[in-house]
């Protein structure tokens, strides 16, 4: 007959660690106990770290089967800690603890999660294609409407005077320019359109003339001996950067002016002009 403890007393007493461990909170609820304290919804901590929101819940319910592995899955407990001010050794060894130790090597290819989203796939932008389509097809009724009407020749320039002294290696290629008409040319041009000479006896000037719609005409550096001829249905504007050195003729008459040099002159000729605009 024995006489210690009965069977029952006999049992080993219960580790205070390990009671102590069974009081602590899981993993899952020590993340989201600090993200909760720090003010930090879940979309927050996964804006902050990359790591997806569906992942982010299912570490703080304990399942980490979405993290794809042991490894992913210590470095989003590693960085979420860190997002919601934990220190995140102890959350690591204590799903060592649970999980089996170290991690077995992986392979180097794949990347955390935490560092990478990949971009969702979006169909075509139909609507941006749309509107690029209207808008060519405005711009080309635009150019048929006011570049392509049959009139347009008349409402060009007459002829091109000598171009600025350049080497034939500098000046790209382009079509001949139709001859200079003559004086008595221009004092025979019909007097229902306005026309416009101006050439440079005394220096060059930079000039840029313009048609009644805007349309640029000529721009460019007229030098010393070369004209230029600009004609228009209603009206010929001139802008002269050294009208001292020009001399305009206006429909056939030659404008009598006191231009000085390095004066800048805008002018308007219309039909029955010669008269400054």
């Amino acid at each position: 007959m024995s006489l210690g403890n009965p069977p029952e007393d006999e049992r080993p007493f219960e580790d205070d660690t390990d009671k102590d461990r069974h009081d602590l909170p899981s993993i899952g609820d020590a993340l989201q106990r600090a993200r909760t304290a720090a003010g930090l919804s879940v979309e927050d901590v996964s804006n902050a770290t990359r790591v997806r929101v569906a992942i982010v819940r299912a570490i703080e319910e304990d399942d980490f089967g979405p993290c794809g592995g042991d490894v992913y899955a210590r470095g989003h407990l590693r960085t979420l800690a860190r997002a919601v001010g934990l220190d995140p050794e102890p959350l690591v060894a204590a799903y060592g603890r649970k999980h089996g130790g170290r991690p077995a090597p992986t392979p180097a290819a794949p990347i955390f999660e935490a560092e990478r989203i990949r971009p969702e796939r979006r169909g075509p932008n139909w609507t941006a294609a749309m509107v690029a389509a209207i808008v060519a097809v405005i711009g080309f009724v635009g150019f048929t409407a006011f570049g392509g009407d049959d009139d347009g020749a008349d409402r060009a320039q007459v002829a091109e005077g000598p171009e600025p002294s350049v080497s034939v290696t500098d000046k790209p290629t382009r079509e001949p320019a139709a001859p200079e008409p003559t004086e008595s040319a221009i004092a025979a041009a019909p007097r229902d359109k306005v026309v416009v000479r101006v050439s440079a006896p005394d220096g060059r000037s930079w000039i840029s003339a313009k048609d009644h719609n805007g349309r640029v005409l000529w721009d460019g550096v007229l030098e010393q001996g070369a004209s230029r001829t600009f004609q228009d249905d209603t009206r010929v504007d001139l802008v002269l950067g050294n009208a001292g050195a020009l001399e305009l003729h206006v429909n056939g008459e030659k404008i009598e002016d006191d231009f000085r040099n390095g004066q800048v002159e805008r002018l308007s000729y219309t039909k029955g002009d010669p008269a400054a605009g």
